[in-house]
């Protein structure tokens, strides 16, 4: 008598290769299939399906089968969903099942959702309709390149603890996938021609086609083919002979190739900053320098393919375009001009003239009279001002009243301190604060706003009286302390070198002094007096001699020959081994018949020394 134990339960195990040949041996052995089954730890139905099918589990994933084990419980109502499904193809199966049991109170369950959404899936394979077909393409080198901006906020980055929100000018040859990029703040033409030049110029050369989506500054709205480019971005692609392209409104994936760049490149740099330990940069520089190392990385394994290209490309111009727009503005009354709907202060003097406003992708130049006036940071967006408080705090302080409610106030304070200055000023005196501020700042304007702004840090802190005349007096004061601390130096006796550098010529660069020109200096000049000791040196240098500072080796008579010469030169040595100092580096004499000593520049060389 055999004593079946029932096995431990096994909910939702599979069923292995292992357990259904041991079955099999065991059946071979004559044992009692149910005690066989039981023996695998295979229930009797399961182990009576393998021996029909005569499988292993590997063999028989999905059953074939002809039947349902349950209802079709949307039997009844599958054609009205099945319709709405062929003129609605986006609606989705949740969206049905709700609407059935809004409609049927109480007849399908929460839990019959997943049995629709298998059933809309299996239709949708089945009739739904047709999908959109990605088509592989074959890339050329030499041909392609396409770019694109990406936002790189994302990754976190900052400048000394600021957050850097900027994005990426990505540029890529399609063949070989050579990349690089410029950091920018916006997506304008003057970003786009910047980073597209400064790619083709690290290049070296051009290709025959660039491709972009369709940026605004660049591509018309609503307009296909060539036409569609704008003017400024035809002459662009004019400039380097380039055919441009623009992909479909909406359709990403025709510059995949940019855009997966992007992907790519971005978690590079973020994994590379996690490597790095900080995200914090000390000035934008060295950020720029970073993505310039990264990029030499992601580009490091495309030599070969990146040298097809090069070999296949078009020469560059002989120079770059100008990444700027200009337009032609004037300047109102309240010494502004109105930059693509931005407004920018000018100096009060320019008010009612007109001026050419030159817009690069991060300043904005000004323009008069065929020179530039005006230098400013360029705004990003619309509706932004920047208002220089030097270009109006004249005429503002004769007109205090006005700046209680002026539009662009906020510009007036310069740092937070200055807002603080204007707060504590309020709070003690407030019917002279205005006045005593814009004084503060008509100061920091004529003296120094980085002195001033000291100043008032110190006045704030002691908590005592504070206008004008305290931070003009306390200004005065640090300036006169500053005089007491300033270094004098003692003028040189040039009539030193003048005797040392008359005992010994100047080598004209191949080892031979110059004697003997025509137009010299007669042989019969005396040399200069040499003193007893040398006035005007520097600290001793590292060979324990006295450094000279910086001296025209022209200086000096040119052309002794002779015994005279040899004379000159002994004193030269005797007054050089009495001072410890070597002369050395000494340049082409003085042209002559010209004298006195010569120019740095003109001699050809100067003695090495502390400047």
């Amino acid at each position: 008598m055999y004593i079946i134990e029932s096995p431990q339960p096994r909910r939702f195990s599979m069923i292995t290769k292992q357990q259904v040949r041991k079955l099999r041996r065991l059946d071979g052995q004559g044992i009692a299939k149910e005690v066989a089954a039981a023996r695998v730890g295979m229930d009797v139905k399961t182990a009576r399906k393998y021996r029909r099918l005569g499988k292993l589990p590997s063999e028989v994933r999905i059953m074939d089968r002809n039947w349902r084990t349950h209802p079709d419980l949307f039997a009844e109502v599958w054609p009205e969903l099945e319709a709405k499904l062929q003129v609605h193809l986006g609606l989705e199966a949740k969206t049905l099942f709700a609407d059935l049991q809004r409609r049927f109170p109480g007849r399908f369950a929460d839990g019959q959702l997943r049995t629709l959404q298998r059933r809309v899936k299996r239709w949708r394979a089945e009739s739904g309709p047709a999908k959109e077909v990605f088509f592989a393409q074959v890339h050329h080198p030499g041909r392609l390149a396409a770019s694109d901006f990406t936002h790189a906020t994302d990754l976190g980055v900052t400048i000394n603890g600021s957050p850097f929100d900027h994005m990426i000018y990505h540029f890529v040859l399609t063949y070989s996938n050579w990349e690089t990029g410029t950091v920018c703040f916006s997506e304008s033409l003057e970003s786009l021609s910047e980073g597209l030049q400064n790619a083709l110029w690290e290049l070296g050369g051009v290709p025959q086609l660039h491709r972009t989506d369709r940026l605004t500054a660049a591509v018309q709205p609503g307009v296909e083919g060539p036409e569609s480019f704008k003017q400024r971005y035809q002459a662009l692609l004019r400039h380097y002979g380039l055919q441009g392209q623009a992909i479909q409104a909406g359709k990403g994936n025709e510059n995949g190739d940019a855009e997966q760049s992007h992907h790519q490149f971005k978690r590079a740099v973020d994994q590379a900053l996690m490597m790095r330990g900080s995200r914090d940069f000390i000035s934008r520089d060295s950020y720029t320098v970073f993505l310039r190392q990264m990029f030499g990385q992601q580009n490091a394994g495309r030599a070969a393919r990146l040298a097809e290209e090069v070999a296949l490309l078009r020469p560059l111009p002989s120079q770059r375009l100008e990444a700027c727009k200009r337009l032609r503005v004037r300047v109102e009354a309240g010494s502004i001009i109105r930059v693509q709907s931005n407004v920018y202060s000018v100096a009060s003097r320019l008010i009612d003239e007109w001026v050419e406003a030159r817009l690069y992708a991060e300043r904005v130049e000004v323009w008069y009279a065929q020179k530039r006036v005006e230098q400013l940071p360029r705004l990003r967006g619309r509706g932004k001002h920047h208002i220089e408080y030097r270009h109006v705090i004249d005429w503002l302080v004769r007109k205090p009243g006005a700046f209680a409610d002026y539009r662009y106030r906020a510009d007036l304070f310069p740092s937070s301190h200055f807002r603080m200055l204007y707060d504590v000023l309020s709070a003690r005196q407030p019917a002279r604060a205005t006045k005593e501020y814009l004084r503060i700042l008509h100061l920091a304007a004529r003296e120094s706003e980085a002195g001033v702004e000291a100043v008032v840090v110190e006045l704030l802190a002691v908590g005592g009286r504070v206008d004008a005349a305290a931070v003009a007096e306390k200004l005065r004061q640090h300036g006169q302390a500053r005089q007491a601390t300033e270094v004098t130096v003692a003028a040189v006796d040039l009539s030193v070198y003048d005797a040392l550098l008359d005992g010994k010529e100047a080598d004209d660069g191949e080892g031979h002094g110059r004697e003997g020109e025509a137009g010299s200096v007669s042989e019969g000049t005396a040399p200069a007096r040499l003193p007893d000791q040398l006035r005007g040196t520097g600290a001793a240098g590292s060979a324990g001699g006295a450094e000279f500072r910086a001296v025209p080796a022209g200086a000096g008579p040119a052309g002794v020959p002779g015994a005279a010469a040899q004379a000159r030169r002994a004193s030269a040595a005797r007054l050089a081994a009495a001072a410890g100092e070597e002369l050395v580096g000494v340049g082409p004499e003085a042209a002559a018949g010209q004298g006195g000593a010569a120019g740095a520049d003109a001699a050809g060389g100067v003695v090495p020394g502390s400047l």
